[in-house]
């Protein structure tokens, strides 16, 4: 297996940045924007509504790179697919298929670390990030032979964990030498400067990509995420029965009271009124304390260039300051 170093060289990042796979959101244009920009662009298998309507994407987002590519002259940074690993997810088998037969480059696997997924994803070159909330998942994930855990932690949008990233990327690092990712909050250049300052490898990006031009999101949920701050961000099981960041806005706008969001059974919105709940019912991390604008992919990843290489100019001036 590459080490962490040849890894992270072998993506040709502009930023050390990845955006998240993100449900419903994450479609064609955000991951090419995002991958034609310096940053690597990921969607969920699941997003498409077939297999066979997956591995279009996957062939268009392929053409489309490759042939940019060659009109720079340069290679961009892949894309990446996330994968549900779980028993109740019914297309496990066809769609790793797909990922396998069109060597999908990153593979973003969810709810189980299995080493025959990993090892087939491997047999054509490619790479297996796994998401965690714990040490205990991390260990399993690492003894699948995964080639990097997303850390995710307090503060991000979805099913969020509960762990401060500063210790869980310390005692991640103590298990594992390959790449580290952390999500949870992360909005800004800063955030990612500072994530790397944690001993990160790679920032993980969500809720600050839904308030783009190119994601698949209603107006209203990303007008919502721009007016939010930390208050506006509810961490609650009752909604799917596991413990999430929503927006509090949009729980009460499909009947989920306040009084309600301490349950922990799934929500029941009545056969009539259910599809559409659940279409409104808009996730989101804390990061939306810093999002004040939507504005196109291409622009949000220059300005977090911009940020990120500012936030490290200043910690520059900090190491002289201190200096002894």
């Amino acid at each position: 297996m590459k080490n962490r170093h040849q890894i992270l060289k072998g993506l040709h990042l502009d930023i050390p940045v990845v955006v998240s796979p993100m449900f419903i959101v994450s479609q064609q244009r955000l991951v090419l924007e995002s991958c034609k920009n310096g940053v690597l662009g990921t969607f969920p298998a699941l997003n498409n509504r077939t297999t066979s309507g997956f591995e279009e994407w996957v062939v268009e987002i392929k053409e489309e790179l490759a042939a940019e590519a060659d009109r720079r002259g340069s290679p961009l940074p892949p894309f990446g697919v996330n994968l549900i690993v779980h028993k109740t997810n019914p297309r496990v088998q066809a769609d790793l298929e797909v990922i396998v037969r069109q060597q999908v480059p990153v593979v973003i696997t969810s709810l189980g670390a299995v080493k025959e997924v990993v090892d087939a994803v491997h047999s054509n070159g490619g790479l297996v990030f796994h998401d965690v909330t714990n040490t205990y998942h991390a260990q399993k994930a690492i003894d699948a032979g995964v080639d990097g855990l997303i850390l995710v932690c307090a503060g991000a949008g979805g099913h969020a964990g509960t762990l401060n990233p500063i210790p869980f990327v310390a005692e991640i690092r103590r298990m594992f030498d390959g790449i580290i990712l952390v999500a949870g909050a992360l909005s800004t250049g800063r955030d990612v400067a500072t994530a790397l300052q944690m001993g990160a490898d790679l920032a993980y990006m969500g809720t600050r990509f839904i308030s783009t031009r190119e994601a698949v999101a209603d107006e209203a949920y990303k007008d919502m995420i721009v007016r939010a701050g930390t208050r506006d961000i509810v961490y609650t099981a009752s909604v799917s029965g596991i413990p999430a960041n929503w927006i509090a806005a949009s729980l009460e706008a499909a009947g989920i009271t306040r009084e309600m969001w301490d349950q922990k059974a799934k929500a029941d919105f009545g056969s009539e009124t259910e599809a559409k709940a659940w279409k409104n019912l808009w996730s989101a991390g804390q990061g939306v304390a810093t999002i004040a604008d939507t504005i196109p992919a291409a622009e949000l990843i220059e300005r977090l260039k911009r940020e990120m290489h500012e936030a490290i100019a200043e910690q520059a001036q900090l190491l002289n300051k201190f200096s002894v």
